[in-house]
């Protein structure tokens, strides 16, 4: 995973992600966005544009928000 949306999408789902991304990876599941890390080239261009902050590096994802990246992995049936 490179970029991860967290829970604050939940509520918000501006979508300003979307619409900057150069390579579509953004996708809308049941209830938050997603970003495709087979397609995502590590622009950042989606971090800076959310409206509450909710898009990291998978390393930077603050701890109460790992799951997270459970869920996207799961998501996009990424098994480690």
């Amino acid at each position: 995973m490179a970029f991860v949306i967290t829970s604050q999408c939940i509520t918000e789902r501006a979508a300003d992600c979307v619409e900057v991304c150069p390579v579509d990876c953004i996708t809308l599941g049941d209830d938050q966005f997603f970003i495709d890390p087979n397609t995502c080239i590590d622009c950042g261009a989606c971090e800076v544009v959310c409206p509450v902050e909710a898009i990291y590096f998978e390393e930077d994802v603050p701890e109460g928000e790992v799951s997270s990246i459970f869920k996207a992995k799961k998501y996009f049936g990424i098994v480690e």
